[in-house]
């Protein structure tokens, strides 16, 4: 069970993350991004990746407003094979619960279908294919259905609301 400390002077409690809070956050975060794009990136994401997301899960992507698991499929359906290449992340625990929810924000690239065989110099005519830059932000809230983590271990979270956006 994570740490974090209540701490108050002179007004409301004020909750306290610890050096451990943060580790195993960021560790949650970690894993749960290498598994997320992994999924994503994967033949069976259609199957698969709508398991991150619950009916309540906001979505928007690139400006999109979706809803859930459905808006997810709607999304993904018709979407050429990606492949996402993962070049920062941050994850920021939000303090008032324990495990508290986290705040997890991604850099990458991702290329739509396959990677385009230009001549040097030659621009493409459609982004298909074309490495895009993208940033995406993740609201990760404790999956409490889900069974319980083992002292020291990241808690298992689903994906409450996530917002990507085309950088590049």
């Amino acid at each position: 069970m994570p740490s974090a400390a209540v701490a108050a002077s002179n007004g409301p409690a004020v909750t306290v993350l610890t050096r451990d809070d943060i580790s195993i956050a960021t560790r949650a975060a970690d894993k749960f991004t290498q598994l997320y794009y992994t999924t994503y990136d994967s033949p069976s994401r259609l199957v698969d990746l709508p398991n991150f997301y619950r009916p309540v899960s906001s979505l928007t992507w690139n400006g999109k407003p979706l809803q859930g698991p459905d808006g997810l499929r709607q999304l993904i359906e018709n979407m050429p094979p990606t492949r996402h290449e993962m070049q920062s992340f941050d994850c920021h625990p939000i303090p008032g619960a324990a495990p508290p929810s986290l705040l997890v924000t991604v850099s990458g690239t991702v290329v739509h279908g396959k990677p385009a065989q230009l001549p040097p110099g030659q621009r493409a005519k459609s982004i298909e294919g074309q490495a895009r830059v993208f940033s995406q932000t993740f609201m990760l809230v404790p999956d409490s259905a889900a069974a319980p983590s083992q002292p020291g271990e990241p808690a298992k979270y689903y994906i409450g609301a996530d917002a990507l956006r085309f950088v590049g």
